[in-house]
């Protein structure tokens, strides 16, 4: 785990190679070797090292592209399905989760009670910390910056999100991939809900208390990703 930790850091330590990485992590579909040293204003052999070192580490997954058209096929990168954690010294705090979530479940309604609880809690606690460290003040932020602010808070969480405007109350937000899987695969409902509870709380930092968030879609019950709409009601 220690190696991998290092070996993860190491890669990403690479100013380019970092917005590279999150350049793809925000495009939510395969990019090229070509796009990558388009953006980057880098040659193409250069955009496929780093390409190839982020695909190293797990971060991108890479696949041919069969066009139909003959010749060498290009090649396709995309955000890897595993959630990195930059944690080091690494601690084992996917475990004690488990437990956690365990404990608390076999207490039944109650114990789903607290579990949801701790969620929101989380969320709240994850939105003050983000807001902190970009020493921003709330009153001050527009609706732009507070979504710009909350979207780099979940990816932070190691999720994919994809956010849109639906109107000046209201956002459309997806999320294609699951910080729990391994927990939600066990108890999908229970992990569901709690993770419903947490990105209730961060909205809530965000948005004040007059925030629904509606879910729409699951990964849990076979959808490519977990989809919402965030309500903010008429004050």
């Amino acid at each position: 785990m220690e190696n991998e930790t290092l070996k993860l850091t190491s890669v990403l330590a690479d100013p380019t190679r970092f917005s590279i990485y999150q350049y793809v992590v925000t495009k939510h579909r395969p990019v090229t070797v070509q796009e990558i040293a388009d953006e980057f204003d880098i040659h193409p052999n250069v955009a496929r090292l780093h390409l190839t070192k982020l695909e190293d580490v797990d971060l991108l997954d890479s696949a041919s592209e069969k066009t139909g058209k003959g010749g060498r096929p290009s090649r396709l990168y995309s955000l890897s399905d595993q959630v990195v954690s930059l944690q080091f010294p690494p601690r084992d705090y996917q475990l004690l989760a488990e437990i956690a979530i365990d404990t608390l479940l076999s207490l039944g309604d109650a114990g789903q009670k607290g579990l949801n609880k701790m969620g929101r809690r989380f969320g709240q606690e994850a939105a003050k910390q983000a807001l902190d460290k970009e020493r921003t003040d709330l009153s001050g932020m527009s609706m732009e910056d507070r979504v710009e602010s909350i979207e780099r808070l979940i990816v932070a969480q190691g999720l994919n999100p994809q956010i849109e405007y639906v109107d000046e109350r209201t956002l459309r937000f997806k999320v294609h991939n699951c910080t729990f899987k391994e927990s939600a695969n066990k108890n999908p409902d229970a992990i569901c809900q709690m993770h419903h509870a947490l990105l209730m709380g961060m909205f809530e930092s965000y948005f004040g208390p007059d925030v629904q968030l509606l879910e729409e879609n699951s990964i849990m019950a076979g959808c490519r990703s977990c989809d919402y709409t965030m309500l903010r009601l008429p004050e």
